[in-house]
């Protein structure tokens, strides 16, 4: 592993512009996604057909269904990000991990 020549402080803001570069547009695709589907879906009618004995409320349903699709976005975006990191400057190098 070669030793790094950046400048202090520079993984670390590199790491906060990654994740705001996948948390930021996971929130406005989550919340599209959420209104999209919550148009169409009431939540406790999907409330009587996944969880029938549970005492849940419409606005729980809004905001289990948000953060469900916040993850599912996320995750897709995390990934994304991984697969366009730099390759390695040596040839020798495998990009595995």
């Amino acid at each position: 592993m070669r030793p790094s020549n950046d400048p202090p402080g520079t993984r670390r803001r590199t790491l906060i512009q990654y994740w705001g570069a996948v948390l930021w547009p996971s929130f406005i695709a989550a919340g599209l996604a959420c209104g999209v589907f919550f148009a169409f879906v009431d939540p406790l009618r999907l409330r009587d057909i996944s969880f029938p004995g549970q005492a849940l409320s419409r606005e729980l349903g809004y905001t289990l269904g948000f953060f469900m699709f916040w993850a599912v976005t996320a995750l897709a975006s995390a990934v994304t990000g991984y697969l366009l990191r730099p390759l390695p400057r040596d040839d020798d190098e495998l990009p595995l991990g």
